[in-house]
């Protein structure tokens, strides 16, 4: 084996660790003992790879953002020229499938989205950006499917609705790490994106 192979082996064996163990316990309580033990790997090689834990618990965020939205490309890629409120279902249905399949994955999006630690808050936001831009893009795509209140331009909508969305989040930060319903979240996040289209007053 190569070494650099050897070393790409050795430094996702202690993000897979890590991620283990951010999930269970979030960023305060995450231990780097516990990593190392976990598996079986000093701390003194941990150090070798990662800075520090800070830079150890970014590296895991944004492996989880990065397959997040890599999940979500491949499985809407031919999904685009579907009504708005039919990819509104479809993008949440894909993203719940990804957090089923990935439960450490969905506890580490719920502390960065929901309840990220104050010192890390813009460096968490840096690596979700690709996330949030696939994000904007796609509701870009929504938008131009309908006819828009002349009083608004697409990025103000873009901009109300990251702030809908941020408030939404907010109203989560009274569960506490690990209980938050991940499920619960993101149909709260459904009807969010259906409110924000078509209202609270009965179609005709």
């Amino acid at each position: 084996m190569k070494r650099e192979e050897k070393n790409q082996q050795t430094r996702m064996k202690i993000l897979n660790s890590a991620i283990k163990e951010f999930a269970l316990h979030g960023y305060e309580a995450g231990s780097l003992n516990t990593i190392s033990q976990a598996g079986g790997i000093s701390k003194g090689i941990i150090y070798h790879y990662f800075d520090s834990k800070d830079d150890l618990y970014l590296n895991c965020i944004e492996t989880c953002f990065h397959n997040l939205t890599a999940y979500l490309s491949e499985h809407l890629a031919n999904h685009n020229k579907a009504e708005a409120v039919e990819q509104i279902l479809y993008y949440f249905d894909i993203r719940m499938d990804f957090f089923r399949q990935h439960p450490d994955f969905a506890r580490l999006f719920c502390e960065a989205v929901i309840m990220p630690p104050i010192e890390l808050k813009q460096a968490i936001s840096d690596k979700k950006r690709s996330f949030d831009q696939f994000n904007q893009e796609l509701l870009r795509h929504m938008l131009k499917q309908k006819a828009l209140r002349p009083d608004f331009t697409e990025e103000e909508l873009i901009r109300i609705f990251q702030k809908y969305q941020d408030f939404l989040n907010a109203s989560y930060q009274t569960s506490g790490h690990g209980l938050i319903d991940i499920e619960q979240h993101e149909k709260d996040c459904r009807k969010a994106l259906d409110i924000f289209f078509y209202g609270i007053m009965a179609r005709k």
